[in-house]
């Protein structure tokens, strides 16, 4: 592996953008960075050596990322030499990963998954054998996880969610999100494959997994909510859709057959059932994934045309309240709520994963990320985010999997863009997102397009943590500029997470620090928020304070006494009031 780039480290766009044109290659592809250092990268060995790597979660010092051969767990505490814990084979797709406690959860969907997680395939049409839904592991030994359960559902688990009920610390449940075809009741028992208006359809239904802490083994469907009834069917944009009929024609051509894509029935319609013509279009039958928000007990769904906002104080029991339409969006994909719940992004798959979504020639508003605010429980929009950097036809590139970073008084995030790399944003304000920070290598192929780049990217526990999906684990760090500085930096890094799952959002609380108060006043300095007096006063008052424990308690009360009493002369008195009480905060902790 070559030597990671030496980033750029500026508070401006590097012009010309160092993402176009790097070199290809598998292991020893060009680099560009800015604001943003590699710290390591970990190719998969043994089985796991070129299976598609996907989704990651966390639990303490380790990071579990799952592939379409099973699962990899590595402790991550050195982030510069992670090292593997354990190789778990268990082919399947997409193998999608999450973590309570003890417990793994995996997303099986694809007909080759055995029942008893070995190689080799289901070849019968119909068998017992198969297994496509929800793997249950207890990896209380993370060196020899064991299989406690599987949990069958009617068309599998292509992602799912894990979700908490507040009070409930007995359970916890799992919505699955399945995009496969209803499977013969000969083979799952109850599976019936039906119209919107049939009331045993195991379409147009979220199927709920509840999952006792105690007992695992007895997880099981507790109910089905139908929260897709009654959607509109999702616009479509005429010129997407003839560059997708292109695509499809050439993939077609490439292989000698027909476009079946084409015919009646087929891309995204419903294909009739025997001889029997396609039924009209509906809306949404499934989301492709689900982020709950379970403190204020909201959920986003990515439901393929539609983004949905669904009320999630019964976990077991979801109620849509708004849904939203857009013509840009191809394929709703995941979501990310603001910290305070306030705002939600949902990320638009354009392609699929497996297509060049991010070339000069496609729109900025296509392939990209949605933004909106929630106002009455309802999704206003307001702006797109796209990956500002042109990739080629050779690489993979949308808008994909992220999390937000815990910088203090900001949203800011790093998502994965496949071959795009990675990118981080700042949304705060919701109409003008901005890039700050990215990491980018060439193609995979330089003759050729193969699968490849970022499939998620998470912040964890002070690094960023990203899946590639060729090339193994890679592990980053946010460096200070002008855009982010060492005290968001290091207040960002004094959250810490027991357990991570990014579909499971949990809201950053930043305990008191030096650190804190330092970034907002950064913030303010920024911003000319407060005035450039105070800002100057109240740093030495912080250092002064630092350097002399005895007195710290005092110094600080007075501190946040004129803070307070400057809050109506400054321009963002919205943040000095945060400022102030972040200063009393640490204040109090000083006794």
């Amino acid at each position: 592996m070559p030597r990671p780039v030496e980033p750029i480290v500026s508070p401006t766009t590097p012009t010309p953008d160092p993402r176009v044109g790097l070199k290809a290659g598998r292991w020893d592809a060009g680099q560009a960075a800015w604001n943003m250092r590699l710290i390591s990268t970990t190719p998969p060995t043994g089985k796991m050596l070129g299976a598609t790597h996907s989704d990651l979660a966390f639990a303490g010092k380790y990071a579990i990322q799952g592939n379409y051969n099973g699962f990899e767990l590595y402790d991550i505490s050195n982030p510069a030499k992670p090292v593997l814990v354990q190789s778990y084979l268990c082919p399947a797709s997409q193998n999608d990963v999450s973590v309570y406690r003890n417990l793994l959860f995996m997303s099986s969907e694809s007909t080759n998954s055995r029942s008893n997680c070995g190689f080799g395939g289901v070849p019968d049409p119909v068998s017992k054998d198969r297994v496509r839904g929800i793997r249950v592991f207890d990896i209380a030994d993370v060196k020899h996880p064991k299989l406690v359960t599987s949990v069958q559902t009617c068309r599998g688990s292509h992602t799912h969610t894990v979700v908490t009920q507040p009070g409930d610390n007995e359970s916890v449940y799992i919505y699955v999100s399945g995009t496969a075809a209803v499977r013969s009741a000969d083979e799952v028992p109850g599976c019936a494959d039906g119209g919107i208006e049939d009331p045993n359809t195991a379409r147009f239904r979220l199927e709920v997994i509840k999952v006792p802490l105690a007992a695992p083994e007895r997880a099981a469907i507790v109910s089905s909510p139908r929260i897709f009834n009654g959607l509109p069917v999702p616009p479509r944009n005429a010129d997407r859709d003839a560059i997708d009929a292109a695509a499809r024609a050439a993939a077609a051509a490439a292989r000698g057959t027909p476009d079946a894509a084409a015919a009646p029935g087929g891309a995204r319609g419903e294909r009739g059932r025997g001889n029997a013509p396609p039924p009209p279009p509906t809306g949404p039958n499934q989301c492709h994934d689900i982020t709950v928000y379970p403190e204020i007990g909201l959920a986003g769904g990515a439901c393929a045309g539609l983004g949905l906002l669904l009320d999630i104080r019964d976990a077991a029991h979801p109620v849509r309240l708004d849904a939203a339409a857009d013509a840009n969006m191809s394929f709703w994909h995941s979501a990310t709520f603001s910290n305070d719940g306030k705002k939600i992004l949902f990320t638009d798959e354009w392609g699929g994963g497996g297509q060049p979504r991010c070339r000069d020639t496609d729109k900025m508003e296509w392939g990209a990320d949605a933004l909106f605010a929630i106002e009455n429980n309802k999704l206003v929009f307001h702006a797109y985010y796209k990956l500002p950097a042109a990739q080629t036809a050779l690489e993979n590139c949308v808008a994909h999997n992220g999390s937000l970073v815990p910088v203090p008084g900001r949203e800011v995030m790093v998502q994965s863009w496949y071959q795009g790399g990675l990118s981080v944003f700042d949304w705060t304000d919701v109409d003008h997102p901005k890039e700050i920070a990215y990491f980018d290598r060439g193609p995979v192929d330089g003759a050729r397009m193969v699968l490849g780049g970022s499939w998620s990217a998470y912040w964890y526990n002070g690094v960023i943590v990203s899946s590639e999906i060729a090339r193994g684990l890679d592990i980053y760090e946010l460096m200070p500029s002008g855009l982010i500085t060492e005290n968001e930096l290091a207040a960002a890094r004094t959250v810490k997470m027991a357990y991570w799952n990014t579909q499971d959002q949990q809201r950053f609380v930043w305990p008191p620090s030096f650190a804190l108060v330092r970034a907002y006043l950064d913030q303010l300095a920024r911003s000319d928020g407060l005035g450039p007096e105070l800002i100057t006063a109240a740093r030495a008052t912080l250092a002064n304070a630092e350097r002399r424990p005895g007195s710290q308690r005092q110094a600080l009360t007075e501190l946040a006494s004129r803070l307070n009493a400057a809050t109506l002369a400054a321009r963002d008195q919205a943040k000095v009031r945060t400022l102030a009480a972040a200063v009393t905060d640490l204040a109090n902790a000083r006794r």
